[in-house]
């Protein structure tokens, strides 16, 4: 079983399809400027090994000592980055199968978009999920089902590991979202498509810290 790694408050996840103002190294130095506490080296635009190890290397240089860096969907490139982990969706491998090549000493994630997927996945291996979307998204092309502040709660109340709510998510609903239980919130477009990153991030990093406090625990020492 996990060894339930925190998995922290603040996620920013990178992207250069939805903009291509900066890149995933930009956006990094940007979340880390604004208060994140994790950022998520997300690509969907294809690619080797060798770019995205890269890619990734580069954000866990840039970061080293200030955010954790998860590797979305490789754990493999999560691994030999030695990144702080990965976070898999849907046509990845399973949670257990990623611990196995990432190690105990490194985060693994995992989505849910429901509640019997949530409750399926909660003793997976996982150290948290990832559930949404809570108000829907721009990210994706064939989203799932919006789950709204009810569906959140629900979710959290059955599940027995950390849940870090996506979809829609602005500074002004980060207070409805963890007072429906959520252990941290998880944002892509409304900080990377934002006119300044780093002040967006900032927003979200007010939000938290004006309901729980800023953690600074780092468990395990890991990036």
């Amino acid at each position: 079983m996990s060894t339930r790694l925190d998995p922290q408050r603040l996620h920013v996840i990178t992207d250069v399809t939805l903009q291509t103002r900066f890149t995933h190294e930009e956006l990094g130095r940007l979340a880390l400027a604004g208060g994140a506490d994790v950022v998520q080296y997300r690509d969907k635009r294809g690619g080797d090994y060798r770019d995205r190890l890269a890619l990734a290397r580069a954000l866990v240089t840039t970061l080293a000592g200030g955010t954790r860096v998860v590797v979305n969907d490789h754990p493999e490139v999560a691994r030999d980055a030695d990144a702080a982990g990965v976070h898999l969706g849907h046509a990845d491998v399973t949670p257990q199968r990623a611990r196995s090549i990432v190690g105990d000493e490194r985060l693994v994630g995992r989505t849910a978009n429901d509640l019997a997927e949530a409750v399926a996945q909660a003793d997976s291996g996982a150290d948290y999920l990832g559930v949404g979307p809570v108000y829907g998204t721009r990210s994706k092309q064939r989203p799932a089902p919006t789950l709204g502040i009810a569906g959140l709660r629900r979710i959290v109340s059955a599940v027995g590991i950390p849940v870090i709510a996506i979809g829609g998510i602005r500074p002004e609903n980060v207070a409805d979202i963890l007072a429906a239980g959520a252990h941290g919130v998880a944002v892509l477009s409304a900080v990377v498509c934002a006119e300044d990153p780093a002040a967006a991030t900032a927003a979200f990093r007010t939000a938290i810290d004006s309901i729980v406090g800023r953690q600074h625990e780092q468990p395990h020492d890991i990036r």
